[in-house]
This record gives C-alpha cells, structure tokens and sequence, in this order.
C-alpha cells in the first residue's frame, strides 16, 4: 500500500531572543531547548549585554486568566556554569530578552570624553569614570555636575568638589546609569 502523510497543523511552540545579541531572532521548539543553546541559536552576547538575561513565559493563572512569569538569569552564572539552574529548560513560548548594560556619559575637560559601560553593578563612581576617561584635562574647573534624571522623571543637577575628592578630603561620588558628568572650564586656569 501506498500512505501519504501530510502534517495539516504544526504546534507553535515559539521561543524569541531579543536585545544584546547578535542576531535576534524567533525560533520554533522542537525539542527542549536550553537558554544557553537558545543564546547560541541568537549569535551571543554583543559586548554591551548587561549583567542579567530576562526569561518571561506566559501561563494560565488559577483564575484561568494569563498571568507572565519572569525570571533574572544572571550572564555569570550562566556561562561559567557555576549555578546548574541558571541554564533553564526551555520548552515554547518564552521570549528571551538580554538588556544592554547601563552607560555614564562623561564630557568636558577630561582627556577622552565619551559613554562608559556601568559594570556588574548598577553604581559606579567619580573616580572610577575619571579613570576610564583617562583623567582630566589642562584647564579643568575645579567643579563638576552630575545630571540625573530621576524615576519621576525630574532632573537634577548635583554640584561635585572635584579638587577635594582628589585631594581625598571628600568622599568620592557614586554615579548611577544614565547620568551625565560635566567637567567644566576653569576660566582662571585658562586665562
């Protein structure tokens, strides 16, 4: 006998990898999948991923209404493999999102100004952006700012004692993702 087999429906088993990878993409879920084999799947990490990977998979609440669970997956962990359950099982219908890592924007009179990646952490200091912005400049005022933009969506400007932190007669500033760290002109060292 002769049998032809025609398969009318497949499944959806969607698995979506976005964010600091190299090729985002959508795939479907044959078999179980691992995160890490879903992140290869997507090219790797780009060099600004942050620390953190967000898995999020709808599910049925008890009340029958969809409810999203989500979960922090820490890149560490992950890669080194020093936490066995940080590479979950993936099974269809999460969508695996990698953010980029926080940046501080250092400007003025600095030798390198530019946008420095916030490390592990979410903090960071004065010192430390000096350091990476391979320190100040000539005529560099004596004073900086500090621009943040608040939850609230308030700005603030926060006046920083640059020759005292240096002189380590004041504690050094932390700075947080996203702020701005004017180094101003010193009129009187120029003139």
């Amino acid at each position: 006998p002769l049998v032809t087999i025609t398969v009318a429906e497949y499944s959806s088993r969607p698995i979506s990898v976005a964010g600091a990878v190299k090729e985002p993409l959508t795939f479907q879920a044959s078999a179980p999948v691992t995160l890490l084999e879903a992140i290869t799947r997507a090219g790797g990490l780009t060099p600004v991923a942050g620390s953190e990977i967000l898995v999020s998979k709808t599910q049925t609440a008890p009340g029958g209404q969809p409810a999203s669970l989500m979960q922090r997956i820490s890149v560490k962990a992950l890669i080194d493999g020093t936490d066995p359950e940080a590479n979950l099982r993936l099974t269809g219908g999460e969508e695996v999102r990698v953010p980029e890592a926080g940046k501080v924007f250092v400007v003025g009179n600095v030798k390198k100004p530019g946008a420095f990646t916030v490390g592990d952490g979410s903090e960071t200091s004065v010192l430390k952006m000096l350091a990476m912005a391979e320190g100040l400049a000539p005529f560099a005022g004596k004073q900086a700012y500090i621009y943040r933009r608040e939850a609230s969506g308030t700005k603030n400007e926060i006046p920083i004692e640059l020759s005292r932190i240096m002189d380590r007669r004041a504690p050094d500033a932390p700075l947080l993702a996203n702020d701005v760290l004017y180094v101003p002109d010193s009129r009187n060292r120029r003139l």
